[in-house]
């Protein structure tokens, strides 16, 4: 036998428990959708802060067309992560 042979052997006594279970039977499913959920929530926030700051720009009388339009395009980008996460969330259902 090779010295490195003795790490490779496992008792019989172990059990691999992917055999068993799938990721989505396990504990860890619940804890990805919990951190999802409050990721989603963080974004959810952030989206109507900009809205908001949005809003407030273009009633200044002097507002910053750029700044503006910057805010805009971040707003789009968190809409489609938001959009993404909530795919994640619901659930597949074959018809």
């Amino acid at each position: 036998m090779a010295s490195g042979d003795d790490s490779d052997k496992r008792p019989d006594n172990i059990v691999e428990a992917s055999h068993f279970f799938s990721a989505r039977e396990s504990g860890f499913r619940g804890a990805n959708e919990d951190a999802l959920q409050t990721r989603l929530t963080l974004l959810l926030q952030e989206h109507s802060d900009l809205d908001a700051a949005i809003t407030a720009l273009a009633a200044a009388p002097s507002h910053d067309p750029l700044a503006i339009a910057r805010l805009k395009k971040k707003k789009l980008q968190l809409k489609d992560i938001i959009q993404k996460l909530k795919d994640q969330l619901t659930p597949d259902i074959i018809a």
